[in-house]
């Protein structure tokens, strides 16, 4: 298994795990909630890993497994992100101030089902956490509060803590800051 940054030449591989894997993160196959699983476009992946900012999982040529991180400005097109940047200046870690400028948003992470519970999970962020602990201190997620499977890695694989609870189109969710320096 090899960890890795992500290519241009692996787009196709990352979007058909993306298809594949869609409302895995927001709780389960049968996804009955207003909210849909994140995909990205051709464009958009390109965007993010011109910027380095896609780590993935590869066994021998085969991609099974990815986490994105990336600056808000890529992401506040999006409504949920919108909902947290309002709300994102209430927060601090450790006494420093939660701004658009010191944090990122971190996810989604896919792993291939035939994959998860072997330690890649880990390995991602830990990556991750490596390529963006200098311009970022802090990361943030949200989860849906009925994917405890997410939750659980989350919180006990990756020591993220919970920073907030909130409801955005109906359902609730967890949000969760990794301090990637210790601050």
């Amino acid at each position: 298994m090899e960890i890795r940054v992500a290519h241009l030449n692996d787009i196709e591989q990352l979007q058909r795990l993306e298809r594949q894997n869609v409302n895995d993160e927001l709780g389960g196959e049968s996804q009955t909630h207003g909210l849909d699983g994140q995909t990205f476009g051709a464009n958009e992946l390109t965007h993010l890993i011109e910027q380095g900012c896609i780590v993935i999982a590869e066994d021998r040529t085969e991609i099974v497994g990815y986490v994105i991180a990336g600056p808000w400005a890529f992401f506040q097109s999006w409504p949920v992100y919108r909902h947290i940047l309002k709300q994102l200046g209430q927060f601090s870690v450790n006494g420093v101030k939660l701004t658009q400028t010191n944090s990122c948003q971190y996810g989604p992470i896919w792993i291939k089902k035939t994959y998860r519970g072997q330690g890649i999970f880990e390995q991602l962020v830990t990556m991750l956490k490596g390529r963006v602990s200098t311009q970022f201190p802090f990361m943030l997620t949200f989860i849906a509060e009925d994917n405890m499977a997410s939750f659980s890695a989350h919180t006990n694989k990756a020591s993220m803590q919970v920073l907030d609870f909130f409801t955005f189109d109906d359902r609730d969710y967890y949000l969760l800051v990794l301090n990637n320096k210790g601050l």
